[in-house]
């Protein structure tokens, strides 16, 4: 059996309501420093180191929070579900589908100060299918239809493991839906995506150079019920 996707047993402890009250603090100085210019990894280590924050602590403070002029910058690229009607969207793959993998599994959800819904899955270029993966797509693939979208490309990671399997997977299951669908695995996918319109991603970096984005996870998160915790304040 496959282990829940993202979950990691001292999660209980490590986002306790205690834990997370101490994180809030935590994020509200480490947020005034990278404001000031600080860089946010210097930042976070110095923060953490004293409030005590254990690493997976301080990588979600730091998948949570941005620069005010990060945070504007994308709030005005962002577009909505409902605007998509008969348009092309572009899929940050791996991205999505495993956050919507550790949505079904129960694990660790973020809610981002942009926004965004983030995971701390953190595979690190290895990746196996999992049995919530066919829900995934579906859920995803269903908000598209649901959106009137005419086409969805779909970007794959060539350097993460299981790559060509998921994209079966994935083509198997689009199968079923009205839109057309071009699933591509490439060795770097954040380029490809920089400059595009309506691309569907929750990575920070690929939000600050694509040309308009949709928050399509979040409203994934909300149609499932799930709640994602808030370590910001």
């Amino acid at each position: 059996m496959d282990a829940r996707r993202g979950y990691v047993p001292e999660d209980e402890r490590f986002f306790s309501s205690d834990a997370l009250e101490t994180m809030r603090t935590a994020s509200r100085h480490i947020q005034y420093l990278v404001n000031e210019g600080y860089d946010l990894k210097q930042a976070s280590t110095f923060v953490g180191n004293h409030f005590l924050l254990s690493e997976r602590q301080r990588l979600a403070v730091m998948r949570s929070i941005g620069t005010q002029k990060e945070l504007d910058a994308r709030l005005k690229k962002q577009g909505s579900v409902t605007g998509l009607s008969g348009k092309e969207v572009w899929v940050d793959g791996f991205n999505t589908v495993i956050t919507l993998e550790v949505l079904l599994s129960g694990g660790i959800l973020l809610f981002c100060m942009d926004g965004c819904i983030r995971d701390l899955a953190a595979l690190r270029g290895t990746y196996r299918i999992i049995p919530e993966t066919e829900k995934a797509a579906r859920i995803m693939f269903d908000k598209l239809q649901k959106a009137g979208v005419r086409k969805v490309t779909m970007l794959l990671d060539e350097p993460v493991s299981n790559s060509g399997r998921l994209k079966a997977l994935l083509a198997d299951i689009a199968e079923a839906y009205a839109f057309s669908i071009d699933i591509r695995i490439l060795k770097d996918v954040d380029r490809e995506l920089y400059g595009k319109e309506n691309v569907i991603t929750s990575d920070s970096i690929i939000l600050d150079h694509c040309a308009s984005w949709v928050n399509l996870t979040a409203e994934c998160v909300e149609r499932d019920g799930m709640r994602a915790l808030r370590v910001w304040e």
